[in-house]
């Protein structure tokens, strides 16, 4: 099968999958059973589960760290990581294996490794839940992120797809007046480059937004959506797949035609997933939890699909606070209490970063601009959120201009702070 056609067989496949009015059962369904295959054909294909148990409830939950000390183990060339850094930092290539990785900005960089096949099936399923018009109305989609990837060059050779990289890590100004020559009808970008890009052009006009890479707070999509009037969507990707796109509804659906998620309880509701990949046989990713806080819908979608609702991802797992209680209890403050407090004390307050370096310490940075009243508003907002939970952390406000980083993901809300012996 040619690439044209594989894209073409995944982008069908999925939009039958996820199709309104598909039922959950049956949906189900039809997702044990692929997963059971998968199981029982594609897992002990690689070394960590040569003599794995096909049943996902008896694999053992991975993460990066577990991956990268062995990525040999995880894939079925048997390519070490320094002969996958080796490839990634030449042509990309191992053989025919594309090889990739994570930008790193927030944290230890990650390999993967990925065959054309799958390459095409990864373009056909984002194409069916991204943009999929694109066969009858032509598309033009600006990619805006610190780092290209191979899962694009498929994209470059449609007639009806015209898709354009630009480089995050080289500065707006280099690419500026390309992007906008350019003129794309789809732009995928982290938050904060749409709401620079909704503040200082008004020549863009995209038919469509989805923001990634980053975690998207409300004062953003405000920003963003005001200036271009179209609800803005959300693509949850990682290193490790595509998780999550916004149907046409604004909605975020889980992809679960291609994963199956577990869920962690955290607090406050929130859980942090458990994916196993169930479409993917060269390198195989089972029950890898992902640093994320998701906080699940309890309601389907108007759009008819099948597919699970998220509500909101909300940040890092490892920017939750954690506090510990005299009694030894352990007290945990997610990212979206803290950011919810802080812009619910003031609307002059447009950005802000909240970062915990010390045990007893919570650093408040507001812009230079903000007036007193305001300021302290947030202070005390902060304070109290605090308090609600028990806990009485000094907190000091630091005026600061918060400039464009292109190299560093953002993050309002940010724990750096590592006690000893633990996390």
């Amino acid at each position: 099968m040619t690439g044209r056609l594989r894209i073409a067989s995944a982008f069908a496949q999925t939009r039958w999958t996820c199709r309104a009015g598909h039922s959950r059962a049956a949906f189900e369904r039809g997702q044990a059973a692929a997963l059971r295959r998968w199981l029982e054909q594609d897992l002990s294909g690689v070394d960590f589960y040569r003599n794995a148990p096909p049943r996902l409830e008896a694999l053992p939950i991975i993460d990066k760290a577990v991956v990268m000390a062995d990525f040999a183990a995880f894939n079925r060339g048997r390519i070490t990581a320094e002969a996958g850094w080796r490839a990634f930092e030449t042509t990309g290539r191992w053989g025919d294996i594309s090889i990739g990785a994570s930008t790193g900005t927030s944290g230890n960089r990650a390999l993967y490794a990925i065959t054309s096949a799958e390459q095409d099936r990864w373009l056909g399923t984002i194409l069916a839940k991204a943009v999929p018009r694109f066969l009858v109305e032509p598309e033009r989609v600006a990619v805006i992120l610190p780092q290209n990837s191979a899962l694009y060059d498929g994209a470059r050779q449609s007639r009806l797809l015209r898709l354009e990289f630009f480089d995050l890590r080289q500065g707006l100004e280099s690419w500026m007046p390309a992007l906008e020559t350019f003129a794309p009808t789809t732009i995928v970008a982290p938050p904060r480059v749409l709401r620079h890009l909704a503040e200082n052009s008004e020549r863009l006009k995209p038919r469509r937004l989805f923001a990634g890479a980053e975690t998207l707070d409300p004062v953003d999509r405000t920003v963003i959506e005001a200036r271009f009037g179209k609800k803005l969507g959300q693509i949850y990707m990682a290193t490790e797949g595509l998780f999550a796109v916004s149907c046409a509804k604004g909605r975020l659906h889980l992809a679960e035609d291609a994963n199956v998620f577990e869920f962690e309880p955290v607090a406050d509701g929130l859980v942090a997933p458990l994916v196993t990949g169930f479409r993917r046989r060269f390198q195989i990713m089972a029950r890898y939890r992902m640093n994320d806080l998701l906080r699940l819908s309890d309601c389907s979608c108007a759009c008819g699909s099948p597919l699970r609702v998220v509500d909101e991802i909300v940040g890092r797992l490892d920017d939750v606070f954690v506090f510990e209680r005299g009694d030894g209890a352990r007290l945990l403050v997610t990212p979206d209490v803290m950011r919810n407090a802080v812009l619910d004390a003031a609307r002059a307050i447009t950005d802000f970063r909240i970062i915990r370096e010390a045990h007893g310490g919570i650093i408040l940075v507001l812009e230079p601009g903000l007036p007193d009243e305001s300021a302290m508003a947030a202070r005390d907002a902060l304070g109290r959120a605090f308090s609600q939970r028990g806990l009485g952390p000094e907190i000091v406000v630091r005026r600061e201009a918060m400039a464009f980083e292109v190299r560093r993901k953002l993050r309002r809300v940010e724990n750096r702070y590592r006690p000893e012996g633990g996390a």
